[in-house]
């Protein structure tokens, strides 16, 4: 299949800036893949579509404050520093971290960098001092930290939410909130996990109070999610590999469901991605079961696959191009999604990580 097979037209006004002003209150678009039937309704509505003895299965990764602003130590006594940013892709070890740096051409291996916070000017009392030890793929730099006490509570003070780049403003204190689902535990991620940002700890409980089991898995997002993929045959692109886990309660809870013939309902293409990287079948029980433990995922999903586990998926809209447009489209019909995703446009909904969600049901 060809890149421009997943194309669609958006015009720009349309791409989210903000979140909703509550969780719950964004638009969803409930596609009915039985019948090809659509409808218009708002988050708060999703538990008119959750059944008894469905299972939700979502991604508790938290965001890190993974952008850092800093200035690059002088070679000289006395010489002004150069304003570098950094954002943390992963960690490779201990203290070192693959990093994207911009400006790139400024840090080669042996320069350091130190860091106040955004936009500080006291250089000489930093909070975090990073070497540059090599260079990483698709440009990044390798970088080993240095600080006092504990790592990610230096992070917290000085790092920025690393919205993503068609969000065209500078993070402010509220995103350390909005670009988190409410159920997040496990550090890690340089991107939310989206679709789950639309629930709020009321609406979790009323699922489970209407009968529905939770499980939570963890996929560590990373930066490829947003990279575009570059190859006009698709099947020739390559995924980033993301670390996951799934706990021996998950597996047991998502088990049970496929075993009885339940519905498994992926919040988000990270969970998806997650449960069925670990899928295998049971030729005891006679059906597709999920393995606990720990594991990194490079699973490109796009119109072909045969799903093992996920039977519906609550999502966000999609970049044009994107191997997560590819994902949905595996699920439902290439050209159904396209006219679902015109559909959307001419009803202004709002796209990406800040915007509104739909059910495929």
């Amino acid at each position: 299949m060809r890149i421009d097979d997943f194309d669609y037209n958006l015009p720009e006004e349309l791409i989210a800036q903000k979140p909703a002003d509550r969780r719950d209150s964004s638009r969803l678009l409930v596609v009915h893949r039985q019948d090809g039937t659509v409808e218009h309704r708002h988050f708060y509505d999703i538990l008119d579509y959750i059944r008894p003895g469905d299972c939700l299965v979502l991604n508790d990764s938290k965001v890190i404050p993974a952008r850092l602003y800093g200035t690059k130590a002088a070679k000289m006594p006395g010489a002004a520093g150069a304003k570098v940013e950094f954002l943390l892709v992963k960690r490779i070890d201990g203290d070192e971290w693959e990093t994207m740096v911009r400006p790139g051409k400024r840090l080669h291996p042996g320069d350091s960098v130190v860091f106040s916070g955004p936009g500080s000017d006291l250089p000489d009392q930093p909070l975090l001092k990073a070497e540059i030890t090599g260079y990483g793929p698709d440009g990044t730099r390798t970088a080993r930290f240095e600080y006092d006490g504990i790592f990610m509570e230096r992070l917290e003070e000085i790092g920025s939410m690393p919205l993503p780049p068609y969000i065209e403003r500078p993070s402010e204190d509220a995103d350390k909130d909005r670009y988190q689902t409410v159920y997040c535990r496990e550090e890690g991620s340089v991107a939310a996990p989206t679709a789950g940002l639309h629930f709020t700890e009321d609406l979790l409980a009323k699922a489970a109070d209407k009968g529905a089991e939770l499980a939570y898995v963890t996929l560590h997002v990373g930066i490829g999610t947003f990279r575009p993929v570059k190859v006009e045959n698709i099947e020739e692109h390559s995924m980033h590999f993301e670390e996951y886990s799934i706990s021996r309660e998950a597996a047991d809870t998502i088990n049970r469901a496929k075993a009885e013939g339940r519905r498994v309902i992926c919040v988000g293409t990270t969970s998806c991605r997650t449960v069925e990287s670990a899928a295998y079948m049971d030729d005891a029980l006679g059906c597709w079961q999920v393995r606990e433990g720990d594991a990194s995922t490079g699973i490109f999903i796009y119109p072909g696959y045969d799903f093992k586990i996920v039977d519906s998926l609550i999502t966000n809209f999609h970049l044009p191009k994107s191997t997560l447009i590819m994902l949905i489209s595996a699920l439902y019909d290439r050209e159904k999604i396209l006219e679902i995703y015109e559909e959307a446009v001419r009803e202004k909904y709002r796209f990406f990580s800040y915007g509104d969600a739909m059910f495929i049901e």
